[in-house]
């Protein structure tokens, strides 16, 4: 399978996502609940923009009509010499629609426009605050192209259809049906002659649907894979350079954006075909009514004003066809981001937040897991069964080989995962049952990932707690023995980190992250791998660190370095899921198990 192949299942996964019949997926019933929320703060505002939208229409129809009126009223007053006050009243009449026309435009442009952008506004808010609330099991299966490609390209289609689209959708379907109505009322042999070449639109605008259709889900899977291959190949920028995977990441690259071109360059294309096709149809229509209603006028059934009525009219009735070829486009795609977005809404965390939270302020620590199974799926059961207990105040130490389940039981104790079956507890209450803000105040897991955010040094430990004190922050700084080297910095805590901090070495950013967690003072600290990036001096600094901050805390240590395990009071051995030992760290060594036997290694090799 090729790379380019690949990226056709993430494509695949997001056109189920977003549609099945191009313009139709408004009707599907969370986009109509996503745009009714999103339309009900500003009900008066669209009210108005649909009164707005009348006027507008009204002025635009009266003025083929007062041109008749003009003509066949003025011109026989002035040739019955009873002067021309009808044909000034007429332009007065048509001068006084144009500029309210010209009016109502300008006022629903300005307030569908502010309308729009408080309307995407609130989309924005809404979709960042709910990814930020998803669980970590969406995270890890969502890739970070398709989320930018929600939060951009989806946004983006949206916005042209508020800003650029919407006025001239809404204005031109309505012209279409007014108009049809009117040359009907005016004389309805001329208008059936007039409306011959409906059928010839309707099918057009039903091929140009159905082909447009298909092009655009080439559009927007090639668009979505080129935003995914652009993102995913910068964030991994150290790996491409280390493995030399730029010409192959460009030969990618340009691959997938060849691709876009090509289906954009179709629908262009299908664009080109239908509007000039309808300017054909329309003009050989108003060729075909001259000629039929000249016929008429001349016999007298109709006069010479009635005809410019149609002829005015019959433009009104075919431009607009063939701007909404334009915005078709822009609808469809709005559409079909609706319905992506609407998707992303309706996603579940599966760690929900409990409906009747247990409070717990102040929590002691202790942790009790019972019966406790998980997988990450029905085929991949990590943890089979844990039953474990880890009074308040005790430090823990998990140790195993890779995959034996370790960081899948961090992951359970913080709550970022749920048991498939048994319970996880916090002082005899199911993690479940508390409410998450306590939940994440009494519990904290370091990882190995050490993630910084673009700023300070102090705004990362800061990030621990809010509202903490620039003392409190430095406090906790010099705690783990951070001080020392962010002292040695050009602006000390106020130097900027850069991009995940970049700035800093890996050891010296797993300390800020420390810091982080200490001045967070949980309860209950995990640290997962969280020694892993630190030379010897730095590891025994937090070594020596931990032994302070870990005092009346209760504490469970991921590593396979076992001088970080030696300040646990226990140690838990796991294997296929399984804890397989449990203990004090000496009577452990001196026995014969697993974890002796790891033990015996790890000296010989400091021999």
């Amino acid at each position: 399978m090729t790379a380019v192949d690949q990226w056709r299942g993430v494509a695949a996964e997001d056109n189920a996502e977003a549609m099945t019949a191009g313009v139709s997926a408004l009707l599907r019933a969370r986009t109509r609940r996503l745009l009714a929320s999103l339309a009900r703060p500003h009900r008066g505002r669209l009210l108005a923009a649909v009164g707005l939208v009348l006027g507008l229409n009204a002025a635009m129809m009266a003025q083929p009509f007062l041109v008749a009126w003009g003509i066949d009223h003025g011109i026989s007053d002035a040739r019955a010499h009873r002067g021309h006050g009808a044909i000034v009243l007429a332009v007065v009449l048509v001068v006084a629609a144009a500029l309210v026309q010209a009016a109502c435009r300008r006022a629903f442009l300005t307030l569908i426009g502010r309308t729009g952008q408080a309307m995407l506004l609130d989309l924005r808010r809404r979709v960042f605050d709910h990814l930020l609330r998803l669980s970590l099991a969406f995270h890890e299966k969502y890739t970070s192209g398709r989320v930018i490609s929600r939060l951009t390209s989806d946004m983006d289609a949206i916005n042209e259809l508020l800003d650029e689209g919407l006025a001239g959708l809404v204005t031109a379907v309505l012209s279409v049906v007014t108009t049809a109505v009117i040359i009907l009322l005016l004389d309805w042999p001329l208008g059936l002659v007039s409306l011959t070449g409906f059928p010839f639109l309707l099918w057009l605008t039903a091929w140009f649907r159905r082909r447009s259709e298909a092009t655009y889900r080439r559009t927007r899977e090639t668009i979505a894979a080129v935003i995914t291959q652009f993102v995913e190949s910068l964030a991994g920028i150290r790996a491409v350079h280390a493995f030399r995977r730029e010409p192959r990441n460009q030969v990618i690259f340009s691959e997938l954006n060849d691709r876009y071109r090509a289906a954009s360059a179709d629908s262009f294309l299908l664009v080109g075909v239908y509007g000039p096709a309808v300017k054909l149809v329309g003009n050989t229509t108003i060729g075909i009514v001259l000629l039929f209603g000249g016929w008429r006028a001349l016999h007298g059934q109709i006069t010479i004003g009635i005809l410019t009525a149609f002829l005015l009219y019959l433009r009104t009735f075919f431009d607009p066809l063939v701007e909404l070829s334009q915005f078709y486009n822009a609808f469809q795609s709005a559409a079909a981001a609706l319905e992506k977005l609407a998707g992303v809404l309706d996603e579940e965390p599966s760690v929900p937040q409990p409906s009747r939270p247990v409070a717990l302020p102040s929590a002691r620590g202790e942790i009790v897991l019972s019966g406790a199974r998980f997988g990450y799926g029905d085929d991949r059961v990590v943890l089979p069964r844990i039953d474990l207990r880890i009074p308040a105040g005790q430090t823990v130490a998990l140790v195993g080989a890779t995959g034996a389940g370790k960081t899948t039981l961090a992951r359970l104790l913080a709550r970022f995962y749920d048991p498939l079956s048994g319970t996880v507890s916090l002082d005899g209450v199911d993690l479940r049952q508390i409410d998450d803000a306590d939940l994440r105040r009494a519990v904290v897991m370091v990882t190995q990932e050490n993630f910084l955010f673009s700023g300070t040094i102090a705004d990362n430990i800061a990030f621990g707690r809010a509202g903490a004190t620039r003392a409190e922050v430095e406090r906790a700084a010099e705690t783990i023995g951070a001080d020392a080297f962010i002292a040695a910095l050009p602006d000390g805590y106020d130097t900027e980190v850069r991009k995940r901090g970049g700035r800093l070495s890996a050891g010296q950013r797993q300390l800020v992250a420390f810091a982080r967690a200490f001045l967070a003072d949980p309860a209950v600290l995990v640290l997962d791998e969280a020694t892993s990036s630190l030379d010897v001096p730095s590891e025994r600094a937090v070594q020596h660190a931990l032994r302070t901050v870990l005092r009346d805390r209760t504490a469970v240590i991921i590593a396979h370095r076992l001088t970080t395990v030696e300040i646990a009071d226990r140690v838990l051995v796991m294997a296929d899921g399984r804890i397989v030992e449990d203990g004090e760290p000496d009577a452990l060594i001196g026995g014969t198990g697993r974890y002796a036997a790891l033990h015996a290694a790890w000296r010989d090799s400091l021999v």
